[in-house]
């Protein structure tokens, strides 16, 4: 096996990706312009990657058993093999909850002490505290998107600017926390402490949520609730017990699991037609009802290893390395090289999917640019989370996204057009980078 990560850039590594961006997103583009429903659907995004997985196994200069066997590695990855159990809890929980009434005990209470213009920033500054807690976007969503899906029903607010609300304060907490897998890969990669590149971090995260609230609100406005209808504590009590506890920091799988099993008590004593044996069918009916981003998850993986390991990310470091040689010299070389350190990362993300891997794959890189480039630990940290989770907030195959998409039950697309947040915070992390900082004056002081 140590002949398999390629030492050679090779831009042609890059091609099965964009095999699948133009299978998955030119087939649901066509069948929208001609009118065809659910257009980005007709196509299963697994499916779409197959012809991708297929061209990546015939580009590799190995043996078809070393091939198989890298593709594996990457499909079995233990943050792809997390990102999966959350689906199936999710899954699971969302179900249960749903079938016993939780959904809309909890949208009942929701709105009839919610007013109705901040019912969407509200979602977003929940989702961004919880997030926050927990340290991950995950579990954020598959928490709040099913109350958020039956609040936008109620209250007649658009399903997918609702979606991309709840995406974008997951992505809040996912760069802000300190316990997020981002931010312990980007300060140990960079070697500077968590409370440094908080600072950089909330300078900048902070301003670009106040914006996105205040969009929020002025697109809620008219926003008209329906009368609050009589809701039964007991069955929203699931659901206020997974917000605390992932407000209080819990393992995200903690929460799922405790949540399905206070779902179905709630169902048991509320419910007489709930039994044990209809508890079990609605968990497995969630389960199967992640299968579509279960799949594409370990085939992404997979193909993410697959590029990695015939040089089509260390292409991509080659290219951005070369530019920011070529271009930060002289006045605003600091900045420029920051830059090309999120650029970096951001092109990394879009193949691997998964701004975690990311960070880790471009970590020793982004340290040497910064490192040649006077750039601060804590700001080569900070930008390499930010970019890592605006592009994991804006790719339609992300698992974030893809999770939204399937409990709101909308094109992936739609929720990317939607997380104004992670769009804003580009535009804040971009004047932020260009922002005269006095010599040896910290740019978060």
């Amino acid at each position: 096996m140590n002949r398999i990560i390629s030492t050679q850039p090779r831009v042609s590594a890059l091609l099965p990706l964009g095999l699948f961006l133009a299978i998955f997103v030119g087939s649901g583009l066509y069948f929208q312009s001609v009118g065809t429903s659910f257009a980005f659907y007709q196509v299963a995004a697994p499916v779409a990657a197959l012809p991708a997985i297929i061209l990546s196994v015939l580009l590799s200069r190995q043996s078809l058993t070393e091939t198989v066997e890298r593709f594996l590695k990457g499909a079995g990855h233990s943050n792809i093999m997390a990102m999966c159990m959350i689906y199936l809890l999710a899954g699971g929980f969302s179900a249960v909850a749903k079938a016993t009434g939780g959904v809309d005990a909890v949208v009942a209470v929701a709105i009839s002490v919610i007013p109705a213009s901040f019912l969407l920033p509200g979602l977003f500054v929940v989702g961004a505290l919880i997030s926050t807690a927990m340290g991950t976007s995950m579990g954020t969503i598959a928490a709040l998107a099913p109350i958020a899906l039956g609040v936008a029903g109620e209250a007649g607010l658009s399903i997918a600017l609702t979606a991309g609300a709840v995406t974008g304060g997951a992505m809040f907490g996912d760069n802000l926390s300190i316990i997020s897998d981002t931010t312990i890969a980007a300060t140990r990669t960079q070697g500077c402490e968590m409370k440094d590149k908080f600072r950089v971090n909330v300078a900048v995260a902070v301003p670009a949520a106040v914006f996105t609230i205040v969009l929020l609100l002025f697109q809620a406005k008219g926003t008209t609730v329906a009368e609050a209808k009589d809701a039964s504590f007991l069955l929203a009590l699931p659901y206020a017990a997974i917000l605390v506890m992932a407000v209080s920091g819990i393992n995200v799988f903690a929460v799922l699991f405790s949540g399905i099993i206070l779902a179905g008590l709630a169902g048991f004593m509320t419910t007489p037609d709930f039994t044990l044996l209809t508890f079990a069918k609605e968990i497995y009916n969630g389960f199967t009802g992640m299968q579509e981003i279960f799949i594409l998850s370990i085939f992404i993986g997979g193909l993410g290893e697959l590029m990695k390991a015939q040089g089509g990310l260390l292409a991509l470091e080659r290219v951005v390395s070369n530019a920011i040689r070529n271009v930060a010299s002289g006045k605003g070389g600091t900045a420029i090289a920051e830059m090309g350190i999120g650029i970096l990362v951001f092109l990394t993300n879009l193949c691997t999917a998964n701004n975690t891997v990311a960070i880790l794959v471009t970590g020793s890189v982004a340290k040497n640019i910064a490192e040649a480039n006077s750039v601060e630990p804590k700001r080569a940290a900070g930008t390499l989370d930010i970019f890592a989770c605006i592009c994991q907030g804006l790719i339609p195959w992300g698992a974030q996204i893809l999770l939204a998409a399937s409990i709101f039950k909308i094109s992936p697309l739609a929720v990317v057009g939607n997380v104004h947040y992670c769009m804003v915070l580009f535009i804040c992390t971009m004047v932020s980078l260009f922002i005269p900082r006095k010599a040896g004056v910290p740019a978060d002081a």
